[in-house]
């Protein structure tokens, strides 16, 4: 069988002439699947995030949904994350704890620079079930820092760091415990295209699990190969991002786990043209 060497030619060639057919397209720029990006929702663009993970071996799923908007300017941005898992123990589905977050622009406003930080502080609501795993039972707070660095015309990196305290988190028996969570990780996006997104995430955390006569610490690590496409609706502002992960999960002295990630997000003007005499 003869190779045909001339193959990674037309592959560069083909990429080259897709993204000087979407010229126009705006490059996607926040829609990671597990990590977060440091730019905040444009004035007047809100956004609706989903995100579901599946794990064949151990039929484990799980589903968040993140809604955005921005206050007044992209200087400020609210959002709320609602958590929802299903354990084949269990037999039926259970909300996790719900996220009411704040977002501040603190580096990179209205998308100028080619570094952006937007740290975040998060109420975390007591929605969750603690005999079932999927909550701590108590109010916690979470600070978390994003920081996006554009690497050149066709690469962007994000870096996370965060950690979470629940001063009064439920372990079984009614015993109750301060438990303190903290997480890091580090994604690379290669953007050949303005519409075509190949990446990589990698994501540790490390949990404070809490039992009936104790504590102990759970450390976990995430690789998650994958990739996403951008639609935009003409004459309507809207773009549909969808994407999808293989994630492949790791804990000490547990088997390997490959799962599936589908990701699906909206974005678009939060107000009609007649309620405010323009659109973008």
């Amino acid at each position: 069988m003869v190779r045909d060497r001339r193959w990674p030619l037309v592959f560069v060639f083909s990429l080259v002439m897709l993204e000087a057919g979407a010229g126009a397209q705006e490059r996607i720029r926040d829609n990671l699947f597990l990590l977060e990006e440091a730019y905040n929702q444009e004035p007047g663009v809100i956004q609706h995030i989903s995100v579901f993970q599946a794990a064949p071996r151990t039929r484990e799923w799980s589903y968040s949904f993140t809604e955005e908007w921005p206050v007044l300017t992209d200087l400020h941005q609210l959002s709320v994350t609602l958590n929802v898992s299903g354990l084949p123990a269990g037999g039926s589905a259970s909300f996790g704890d719900l996220l009411v977050n704040y977002r501040l622009q603190a580096l990179g406003l209205g998308g100028v620079g080619a570094v952006a930080m937007a740290p975040r502080l998060s109420l975390v609501l007591p929605t969750g079930s603690v005999s079932r795993g999927t909550g701590r039972g108590a109010i916690g707070v979470q600070v978390a820092l994003p920081i996006s660095i554009e690497m050149g015309r066709y690469f962007v990196t994000h870096l996370n760091a965060g950690v979470t305290v629940t001063p009064s988190a439920h372990a079984p028996g009614g015993r109750t415990e301060t438990a303190l969570d903290t997480a890091a990780g580090a994604a690379v996006v290669w953007q050949p295209t303005p519409w075509v997104n190949p990446l990589v995430e990698v994501a540790y955390l490390n949990a404070k699990e809490l039992t009936a006569t104790g504590s102990r610490r759970a450390g976990s690590l995430v690789v998650n190969p994958g990739v996403r496409v951008a639609v935009d609706v003409p004459g309507t502002g809207l773009q549909i991002v969808p994407g999808v992960g293989t994630p492949i999960r790791a804990w000490p002295g547990r088997q390997r786990e490959v799962g599936v990630i589908g990701y699906l997000s909206f974005e678009h003007p939060a107000f009609t043209a007649g309620e405010t005499g323009e659109r973008r």
